[in-house]
């Protein structure tokens, strides 16, 4: 391959888009039009919540767009929402449960967190005995799908808990909303945060939370930033049409529209989720052929990312196997963990079985001789 060539990113976002989502970004939008705020900016936050639960709560909804990366949504939620007399508890198992408890410190909220290391699931059990013991907790945050390993955190259990403590839960969908059936009503959740480019299969540029329109409505005044104001984005878009607080990123906000149009088409999120499965599925089969062996027990893998054990053979280099599959076409992700040498392999994006099928051939050839003997 060519450096200036095309190739599939097997990550868990950015990720590879349709032609027809980048074709979008050709043409230029005024963030002050009503095409574009009317238009796109205001369909796009209804589609949302229709994603999010059945019609029949979506008037209990409201959703929020928020310039910059993922986690600058997550630390709009996190900044705007807890009161400064108000205690956060992070469930933490990976990379991005301990960004959030870093965002708290970071804003000098009190938080508290419930550890586990990266390959452990959270348990109910314990959640219960640390919401009993601390009653100044108001606000729970977790990860549903922890890309750090691909593990699929319990969130139903965990969420039964949570509400029935009466806490606030703040749930981190990056990597699984549009990917994975969620209903936000019936789990309880009262923020919701993920971004254009995971499972909706946009472009970066900015995240969107979905909230309790009641709980977002009492958040004024209590924002620690300025452009991360979550209640003041809120209510920008809600009196003027859409419109945002600040300059709005149109190209990107219009690939979002048409990836929205895109998952429709395909059949909604349960038409995706079958195909990410079936990616999955295809994909650890082909690796354990291979030699290689997965990170995490078949039940408490996600169909959004996998991580595999880097082969022990001397002949094996991570950034030499990168660079041989990255030759060939395909972008893979270094791991995360750091109890084990692993790297990680993405499903997620306009990704098909026939790409997987590319994909193990490729690795297949990349691989030293004897490598994953």
């Amino acid at each position: 391959m060519q450096q200036n060539e095309a190739y599939l990113l097997l990550t868990p976002g950015p990720l590879t888009t349709s032609n027809r989502v980048k074709a979008t970004m050709l043409k230029d939008w005024c963030t002050w039009d009503d095409e574009y705020n009317a238009g796109v900016v205001q369909d796009i936050r209804q589609r949302l919540v229709a994603i999010a639960t059945k019609e029949k709560h979506q008037h209990h909804y409201t959703c929020v767009l928020m310039q910059g990366s993922g986690t600058a949504s997550v630390e709009s939620v996190i900044g705007t929402v807890l009161g400064n007399e108000e205690k956060l508890l992070v469930i933490n198992n990976g990379a991005y449960g301990a960004r959030m408890t870093e965002i708290a410190d970071y804003l000098a909220i009190d938080n508290t967190s419930l550890n586990y290391i990266e390959t452990q699931m959270p348990t109910t059990v314990e959640l219960e005995q640390v919401l009993s013991s601390d009653p100044d907790i108001t606000h729970v945050a977790l990860v549903h799908c922890e890309t750090t390993t691909g593990m699929l955190n319990p969130v139903e259990a965990l969420a039964k808990v949570i509400k029935k403590h009466n806490k606030v839960l703040i749930l981190d969908a990056m990597s699984s909303f549009g990917g994975l059936a969620l209903d936000v009503a019936e789990l309880g959740v009262d923020f919701l945060i993920s971004s254009a480019n995971k499972c909706i299969q946009g472009v970066p540029g900015f995240g969107f939370i979905i909230a309790k329109t009641h709980q977002l409505a009492a958040c004024e005044g209590r924002a620690r930033s300025l452009s991360l104001d979550l209640y003041a984005q809120w209510r920008c878009m809600e009196d003027n049409n859409g419109k945002w607080r600040f300059t709005s990123p149109t190209h990107t906000v219009r690939a979002f529209q048409q990836a929205l149009n895109e998952l429709d088409e395909e059949g909604g999120v349960p038409a995706r989720a079958k195909r990410y499965r079936e990616n999955q599925s295809l994909l650890i089969s082909g690796m354990e052929r291979l030699g290689f062996k997965p990170l995490l027990p078949t039940g408490q893998q996600s169909p959004i990312i996998s991580s595999f054990h880097s082969p022990t053979h001397p002949g094996y280099c991570f950034s030499d196997f990168y660079e041989r599959l990255k030759h060939q076409g395909f972008v893979i992700y270094p791991g995360k963990v750091s109890n084990a040498d692993c790297f990680r392999i993405g499903n997620i994006g306009h990704i098909f079985i026939e790409d997987i099928e590319r994909l193990l051939e490729a690795i297949k050839v990349s691989m030293p001789e004897q490598a994953n003997a």
